[in-house]
């Protein structure tokens, strides 16, 4: 115990005042941050306009009904990229489940429409990729941001039609 308390320390005296970063329970500190990625089904291109904004304002509500802070979000044409801050109380899965089946629901009732495009009640794809951020947070948030430009220059490169060399 003395040497985790040791540690803790030092790690605070080298970082900084970590303390503003870390959130408690009541008998826990913790500081557990994610950075999730999920498709819509079939990965259409369907996250643009009106049900962009309604996608962003459901994330955000349901979040805030789980108490998971939302450090950096963006949501691409065909998939959605989150930053996130999820209590230890919470399980990775459980509350993706929650946001996605949720999500799913509020968006069908928003946008009767979708269910005849859709086919059935399933807006987004199953699975997510999750993984943990720890000091790099930056460079996460970063990444987040830029993630559209990026894919924007990944899909002009790949419509270009390539010349075979023996042909002429």
């Amino acid at each position: 115990m003395i040497r985790l308390e040791r540690l803790t320390t030092e790690l605070i005296s080298k970082e900084g005042n970590l303390s503003s970063s870390e959130n408690s329970l009541s008998h826990t500190k913790w500081n557990c941050k994610y950075h999730v990625v999920f498709i819509p089904k079939y990965r259409r291109k369907v996250i643009y306009g009106k049900l962009r904004e309604d996608i962003g304002s459901i994330l955000r509500r349901l979040c805030e009904m789980k108490d998971v802070e939302i450090l950096e979000a963006h949501a691409c044409i065909d998939h959605i990229h989150m930053l996130v801050k999820i209590p230890p109380k919470l399980s990775v899965s459980g509350f993706i489940g929650f946001l996605k089946g949720k999500s799913t629901l509020m968006m069908f009732d928003r946008h009767a429409n979708l269910k005849y495009k859709q086919g059935n009640r399933n807006f987004w794809a199953k699975g997510y990729y999750v993984s943990t951020v720890g000091l790099n947070e930056k460079t996460v948030q970063e990444y987040i941001r830029n993630q559209e430009s990026e894919d924007k220059l990944r899909d002009n490169m790949t419509k270009q039609e390539t010349i075979d060399p023996f042909k002429g």
